[in-house]
């Protein structure tokens, strides 16, 4: 394996580990939302805020009546084009 399919190799590795990360902790912040966690905890309220920053772009995008759907909604679209996104990235850089 030559240096630079290696070092892509390495790269397309990294993207994803960072995709799945930023979709895992939006998932959890859904889950957690759910099961309807401790807002006075600190570890929620640290996934609460990870997420709502991850995903401040789709964050009320839905307007359901429903806040959990909002909320299922909004933050999964966020996960999913991070997911699509890191992936698809990644997979172009294997091609390399």
């Amino acid at each position: 394996m030559t240096t630079h399919a290696r070092n892509t190799a390495v790269a397309a590795r990294i993207v994803v580990v960072v995709a799945d990360v930023m979709a895992f902790v939006i998932g959890l912040w859904i889950l957690m939302y759910l099961l309807e966690a401790n807002r006075a905890n600190d570890l929620v309220e640290f996934v609460r805020g990870a997420a709502r920053w991850l995903a401040g772009w789709s964050h009320d995008l839905f307007t359901f009546d429903k806040e959990w759907a909002r909320v299922v909604a909004g933050y999964g679209l966020a996960a999913v084009v991070y997911l699509f996104v890191g992936h698809g990235v990644a997979g172009q850089l294997r091609k390399r």
